[in-house]
């Protein structure tokens, strides 16, 4: 078993990686086809391994959130030979756990890459984070700046304005004064 693995790209690991209730995660299939073993497999290392894997790392699908997975990707009909369970979702965490699990050298190779792939998720949310923030202050400071403009124009209106006539005296003598 010295056959040389293949090298996963990171940015082929970082499309697996879903957001469901709250977390990023990876789901089943797609870890076991990394890691190179069958989905059943590796699922049956979870049941067989449970304390190893808490439900805070890794969790079942409930039937509404697979139903709207299967709506967004094309999936397999379960009739017609696809997933007969729900799929178990797995965090960086448990990725790795399953990994160790398994204990093939495969496996341990590619959760180097799995990791990878999280973090650089990890890091590109915070670049967003900090974007977002960023653009919250300038439209603060943009809202700030409006209302000095608003006053500034207001001002300027006023100033050009055509001033009311005052009302003057007639210059020159007027009827019956001579």
């Amino acid at each position: 078993m010295n056959e040389k693995l293949s090298v996963v790209p990171v940015e082929q690991i970082t499309r697996l990686i879903q957001v469901v209730r709250g977390q990023k995660v990876i789901f089943d299939a797609d870890l076991a086809q990394l890691y190179g073993v069958a989905t059943k497999r590796l699922n049956e290392q979870v049941k067989r391994n449970t304390e190893r894997f808490p439900e805070d790392f890794v969790f079942q699908l409930t039937k509404e959130e697979y139903a709207a997975l299967r709506s967004q990707s094309a999936t397999s009909n379960s009739r017609r030979g696809g997933r007969r369970y729900l799929p178990y979702a797995f965090t960086e965490h448990d990725a790795i756990m399953a990994a160790n699990v398994l204990n093939s050298q495969r496996a341990i190779e590619i959760s180097i890459f799995v990791v990878r792939a999280f973090v650089r998720l990890r890091r590109v949310l915070a670049s967003h984070i900090e974007l977002a923030n960023k653009l919250e202050e300038l439209e603060q400071r943009v809202g700030e700046h409006d209302e000095a403009i608003r006053s500034l124009i207001a001002a300027i209106r006023q100033l050009m304005a055509s001033p009311q006539p005052e009302e003057r005296s007639a210059i020159g003598f007027g009827e019956g004064e001579k």
